[in-house]
Formats: C-alpha cells, sequence, structure tokens
C-alpha cells in the first residue's frame, strides 16, 4: 500500500539528506531547501504499512465479496401503476400559448368562504384575471407527434412559455384526449450549466486532485444507481446493502482522491469505526422510538409497490448513507492534521500530537454538527412551518414521528461525527509515534523502510562522510544538531 506520499527512503536519498544536514547551521543545498518546503508528509515504514494492510485489505476483500453476492443485475422488471411517480413520462414542447375566459374553459374559481380572521378568501387577487390555454406537443415515446391542451388557471405558481420544454405523464388506460397530463417542466439546460460551473471549479482549483474528486463522484453515483437502490428493489436486507455500498463509495472515494497511503488507511479505519457506531446507534433508537420509516407519501408508495421491501431498514440505511460524506471529510481533515504536526515537529509523542490535532477538531465538530441540523431542518421547513400554524408545543413537534425520524436522523448521525474525531485522531497519533519509534529501535539508517523521515532531521550524523556510526551516542547527537538545523530553516521560510 506504498505510494509517492508514502514511501521508504532509499540509501542514495539518506546519504543524500545526511551530508546535507552536517552542514549545521550552514546554508544548504539548494534542492535540499526546496524538497523541506514541498516534500509530502513524513513515510511511514514498511513494517507499519503491513500492519494497516493486514487490517484493511481483508475488510476490502469482504467488500468485493459483498458486492458479488448482493449484486442485483439490474432493477427488477415492473409495469408502471399511473400513481404519484410510479407512471411513464415523455418529453414535450409548449407550441403555443393564449389567454381565455376561464368560464369558457371550465376552470372558473369556486367561491370561498371569508376566513375567521377576516381576511380575504386566497386567490381572491387572481379573481377576474383570464386563464391561459397551452397547447402541447409530445415529442418522444410511441405517440410523438400527438398534442393536446392543458389548462392554467391564474392562482397557479407554474407558467407556460411557447417554445418551453415540459414533462408529461401518460396513462395509456385513459381516454385519448386524457391520456397525457403536464407533470413538470424541462430544466435540463440549466442543471447541466450548473453541473458544469461545479466541476470547473472543482478542477481550476483542485487541478488532480479536484478531477480525482469528480471521477469518485461519478464513481459513487454509479455505486448508489447500480448496486445499492436495484439491490434494495430486490428485496435485499437494506442495512447490509446500505453498509456494503457505503464501504465501496468509503474506499473508491478516499483512496481515489487522497492516494493510496498510509495516512489515507488511517482515515478510512476512522470512518469505518464511525460507521460501525452510526449503525449500532440507530438500530437502537429507531427499535426504541418505534419509527417505522413511512412518514411520507413516495415511501408509502415504495412499500406498497414492493412490499418486501424493508422499510424500517431502509431508514437505518439512510442515516449511514447520509452520514458518509461528512465523515470522510472529517476523519481526512483529522489525519492530515496528525501527520503536519509530526513533521513541524518530529520530537512530538503522542500524546501531544493528539492535543494539538484535537483542538483542530473540536472547531470542526462545532462546524460540521451544526451544518447537519441545519441542513435536516431547511429539508423539513415546509414540514415545520405547518406545525407552527398549527401552534403545537415543542414537544408534540418533536415526538411526533415525521419531526421524530428526523431528530434520530441528525443526532445519530452527529454523535458519529463527533467519535470520529478522538477516534481517527487518537488512531493517527499512535501510529505516526509507533512508526518513529520502530523505526528508531532498528538502528539501521540506510534500509529501506527503516530511515528517519530527512524533513524532521533524526539520524542526520549516520550514513554521512566520515560521520560516527549509527547507533552511538555521538550519532546520536549528531542527530539532534540535524533537528536543530532543520527547525532553523523552518523558522527562515
Amino acid at each position: 500500500m506504498s505510494s509517492c506520499d508514502d514511501r521508504a527512503v532509499s540509501p542514495n536519498e539518506s546519504h543524500h539528506h545526511s551530508a546535507a544536514h552536517s552542514h549545521g547551521h550552514g546554508h544548504p543545498p539548494a534542492g535540499h531547501s526546496h524538497a523541506h518546503g514541498h516534500a509530502p508528509a513524513a513515510p511511514v515504514s514498511r513494517h507499519l504499512r503491513k500492519v494497516i494492510a493486514a487490517v484493511l485489505i481483508p475488510f476490502a476483500a469482504a467488500v468485493t465479496v459483498g458486492l458479488i453476492v448482493l449484486w442485483p443485475g439490474g432493477a427488477p422488471s415492473h409495469k408502471p401503476s399511473g400513481v404519484g411517480f410510479d407512471q411513464p413520462t415523455e418529453q414535450a414542447r409548449v407550441i403555443k400559448v393564449v389567454e381565455v375566459n376561464c368560464a369558457d374553459v371550465h376552470a372558473e374559481q369556486q367561491p370561498q368562504p371569508p376566513s375567521p380572521t377576516g381576511q380575504p378568501p386566497a386567490g381572491g387577487a387572481a379573481k377576474g384575471k383570464p386563464c391561459q390555454q397551452a397547447t402541447i406537443k409530445v415529442t418522444t415515446g410511441e405517440n410523438a407527434g400527438r398534442t393536446f391542451q392543458t389548462v392554467v388557471t391564474p392562482d397557479a405558481l407554474r407558467r407556460y412559455t411557447t417554445g418551453q420544454g415540459v414533462v408529461v405523464a401518460y396513462s395509456p388506460k385513459a381516454p385519448k384526449d386524457l391520456q397525457y397530463s403536464v407533470t413538470d417542466v424541462d430544466r435540463s439546460l440549466p442543471m447541466w450549466v450548473l453541473a458544469a460551473i461545479f466541476a470547473f471549479a472543482v478542477v481550476i482549483v483542485g487541478r488532480l486532485r479536484g478531477v480525482l474528486a469528480l471521477v469518485a463522484l461519478a464513481a459513487s453515483f454509479l455505486v448508489l444507481t447500480l448496486f445499492i437502490l436495484p439491490a434494495i428493489l430486490q428485496g435485499s436486507n437494506p442495512l447490509l446493502v446500505a453498509v456494503v455500498g457505503g464501504s465501496a463509495i468509503m474506499l473508491i472515494a478516499l483512496y481515489m482522491c487522497h492516494g493510496l497511503t498510509a495516512r489515507t488507511s488511517v482515515a478510512v479505519l476512522g470512518t469505518l469505526a464511525s460507521l460501525l457506531l452510526i449503525a449500532l446507534l440507530g438500530s437502537v433508537f429507531i427499535n426504541w422510538a418505534l419509527l417505522t420509516g413511512n412518514t411520507d407519501d413516495t415511501t408509502g408508495l415504495v412499500h406498497g409497490l414492493y412490499p418486501e421491501i424493508e422499510i424500517h431498514g431502509l431508514l437505518l440505511a439512510g442515516i449511514i448513507i447520509g452520514s458518509l460524506g461528512v465523515l470522510d471529510d472529517v476523519t481526512v481533515t483529522q489525519t492530515a492534521a496528525i501527520w503536519e504536526l509530526k513533521d513541524a515537529d518530529p520530537s512530538a509523542g503522542w500524546r501531544k500530537l493528539y492535543g494539538a490535532a484535537m483542538r483542530i477538531g473540536r472547531d470542526h465538530i462545532a462546524s460540521v454538527v451544526n451544518t447537519l441540523v441545519l441542513a435536516y431542518a431547511g429539508a423539513a421547513l415546509p414540514l415545520l412551518l405547518l406545525f407552527s400554524i398549527a401552534q403545537s408545543s415543542v414537544g408534540t413537534v418533536a415526538t411526533s414521528e415525521v419531526v421524530a425520524e428526523e431528530i434520530v436522523r441528525t443526532l445519530v448521525g452527529s454523535i458519529g461525527l463527533v467519535a470520529s474525531v478522538p477516534l481517527t485522531t487518537l488512531l493517527a497519533a499512535l501510529v505516526v509515534s509507533a512508526d518513529r519509534k520502530w523505526q528508531g529501535a532498528s538502528g539501521v539508517s540506510g534500509r529501506a523502510g527503516a530511515v528517519p523521515y530527512a524533513g524532521a532531521g533524526e539520524g542526520a550524523g549516520a550514513g554521512s562522510g566520515g560521520g560516527p556510526a549509527a547507533g552511538t551516542p555521538t550519532g546520536q547527537a549528531g542527530g539532534r544538531s540535524g533537528r536543530r538545523g532543520g527547525h532553523g530553516r523552518r523558522r527562515k521560510r
């Protein structure tokens, strides 16, 4: 599991760095100074890479086996029922829009009683205004070229213009004049333009990392659409599917974006441990709070069309997948912080590294938790408005199933995020510190996998021309001198 960021230093590199450090406080060669400014994180030893691989390779193998065993081979065949979203759709275009009298097209508004507060009835402002009659032409499907008309009342939120693209639903069993109806507008162009702007911004700022992030995003989308969704529709356990699919997304995204390094592997371990905690807490509190997961029309329709789907497990699967993206961000950040802190202060022990990185992590926790809560609140804003209109108490709102489901989703995910910070930070600190101790104990400075990181300045006296042998007190003193020289160059930058 080595890469350019995580390789062992060769004997020639060790000699070059040692010779550079032997200059003490003098001016280092230009090439060496450049390496200090742009060098990757300190490499970990071959021994530690083997230990990490011994944990992650079986896990990756288990995920691969899970993908093979649960692979659905596509979504199950299904005949559309024509209810809600479960109906075939076609593309169409508005070819003509005219204003007509609402009474002439039988779209006259019904009179409404005044409200108890004396306010005018809703839609009163639209009274007396003309209706729109739009002629729609179907452009795809077996009936391409057919036209039909639809009426838009003055109080409707959606208006049509000539040439506008729309989406129409097809009901083959309805009378011919009523087989097509407009369900939505075609917003493909603005969505593609927005996606292009997003991709451009990511590539311009992230460069190669940005390109890899977009590739990982596409791979995640493929796992979601080709494995997770069809497997759930085929009747597989949603929780098991979410764990296998989420783990595959995690491995693809992290290693593709951050490289096949030990540092990324530590982030993977921290993410995995946090996901297991989220799955456990989610299962416990979903059962304890008696949440069914069937809280909206869409979920009810899915359950009606596929009764074998376990809606209860679908809720827990959604919590796991929803938490995965933010978990990746937190674990990668904390792992990178430990590596950079160790590179800045090679003499720091794991306690010092952990304390410094946790100060970073606490700020991260505060912002991420607030982000999650506001994200869920924003998604449920119309529902919260309805509760406010009904003047329901806070306790009634919070314990109703539709809101309690979101609260459990938010809090379980947040607990997993909070736990991921100390968990990942501790694991990274122990890995980095144990690695340095193991390297120092080997006593062979020129051996691949056992050479201390040159940027740390350790063992500078060993391997240099005419210098003392590695492992001797004099050699150790030379290493301390190299560290002082290395720190001096850092202060000058």
